[in-house]
């Protein structure tokens, strides 16, 4: 059996929450594979929003498992409230296991990243301040307390000699600080991690595909967001795109099946960094208000503009797209006029590759489609929409060579038309 993989293709925000959501019925197992509780997974059901940050979108789905995969970073804080958010909804939380190999967010990492961020002045990356930097950079500097290391006897000591090291970095920063608070908190949420199963996660997930359940990767943020390949350094700290499901969850490449691309109708994107669709008009403003387009986990006013098929098409050439999936539909249906970037004019040069330099200048060269002007949000076949928005999609899927199998076309759960 393959391992599904669903990922954003633009800079987060896409609707990977309520798209996993529909899909898990479809599986046995859904897995995180990368970031942490700087996500912000959007699910509506039942007139209720629910936003996940570090839990896999299945866990309202109780028949199925929901795996933390190694390759995610874990606040037991924000863990320890987003548990006691879902059972006062859901009621006792089962089938959710925990990957040993997965790191630790202490208290001094969201420390370190805020001084850090404060240090960079107007050069902000543009950080949720969640400590996922830091974590990350203990982990490749093998510096880092994992999950496993909890069931540790040396555990206190392990967390006492990291937070020393990061006390002598914090001396560094005019930043002024009192980890008493969290620290306490965090001790008291540590008990609530230890309370779920902890697993070898490389040889669970082994077991499962052996036993030919069907497993959903989840990832978290986009392909634009990638350590490696993203807009850097505007970027976060994990590998967003396919090959980190791989690594993130200890997966054999061969073992990847469909992969599951979902991208906004328009552009968003949170905090610093290039974005060269964005509008500073009327037109961005309105997609902000009719989209929500405010940050899931900091509440930051979302950059809005139009859809970026250079980008698009570089996300879907390194993830291996097989199948896509729209969504936010429904809010282009106030627009007289759509339009898609098809090429950038970088320095008087027309291209269509992404380029290195992120400070480049990069003017869009767009194509104009007709707007359909009417509401889509209560359509449920796919041959009912608005010859506008077929064509608007046709386009997309000539340009990439990949289908868009999924319309979205409102937040609930219901609001999707499956081609």
């Amino acid at each position: 059996m393959k391992v599904d993989v669903l990922l954003g293709l633009q800079w987060g925000d896409e609707g990977k929450g309520k798209v996993v959501d529909v899909l898990t019925p479809q599986y046995d197992v859904i897995a995180r594979f990368q970031g942490g509780p700087n996500a912000g997974h959007s699910l509506e059901f039942n007139n209720i929003k629910h936003v996940l940050h570090t839990i896999p979108s299945g866990i309202f789905h109780p028949e199925s498992i929901n795996i933390i995969g190694n390759g995610v970073v874990i606040d037991p804080v924000i863990f320890k409230n987003e548990i006691e958010g879902i059972e006062k909804i859901s009621g006792k939380i089962s089938g959710l296991l925990i990957s040993k190999k997965a790191h630790i967010i202490t208290p001094t990492h969201r420390i370190l990243d805020a001084a850090s961020e404060n240090a960079k002045g107007n050069s902000k990356i543009g950080s949720t301040l969640k400590g996922i930097g830091p974590t990350y950079m203990d982990k490749t500097g093998r510096n880092g307390l994992r999950v496993g290391d909890l069931l540790d006897e040396n555990f206190i000591e392990k967390y006492n000699n990291l937070k020393e090291k990061h006390l002598i970095l914090l001396k560094q920063y005019n930043f002024q600080f009192d980890i008493e608070p969290y620290e306490t908190q965090f001790f008291e949420a540590v008990k609530m991690l230890l309370s779920f199963k902890l697993i070898d996660s490389e040889f669970e997930v082994d077991d499962l595909i052996r036993n030919n359940k069907k497993i959903l990767a989840e990832g978290a943020q986009g392909s634009l967001l990638d350590i490696d390949f993203g807009s850097y350094p505007f970027v976060t700290s994990s590998n967003t795109i396919t090959a980190g499901a791989c690594t993130g969850l200890g997966i054999a490449p061969s073992k990847i099946g469909e992969v599951y691309g979902i991208f906004k109708a328009y552009c968003t994107r949170v905090g610093s960094g290039p974005f060269p669709t964005e509008l500073f008009d009327e037109t961005a403003n309105k997609l902000r208000e009719l989209g929500r387009e405010f940050g899931a986990t900091t509440g930051r006013p979302r950059r809005c503009g139009w859809m970026d098929l250079v980008a698009l098409k570089y996300a879907v050439m390194l993830d291996g797209v097989t199948q896509l999936i729209m969504t936010k539909s429904d809010i282009l249906d106030h627009f007289e006029e759509i339009k898609i970037a098809t090429a950038y004019k970088v320095n008087g040069s027309i291209t269509d590759r992404f380029p290195y330099e992120t400070d480049a200048l990069i003017e869009p060269v767009y194509k104009t489609f007709k707007g359909w002007k009417t509401d889509i949000s209560k359509i449920n076949n796919y041959k009912d929409l608005p010859i506008e928005l077929l064509e608007y999609i046709s386009f997309i899927e000539s340009e990439t060579g990949v289908p868009v199998k999924i319309v979205s076309v409102g937040p609930d759960r219901s609001q999707t038309i499956f081609k």
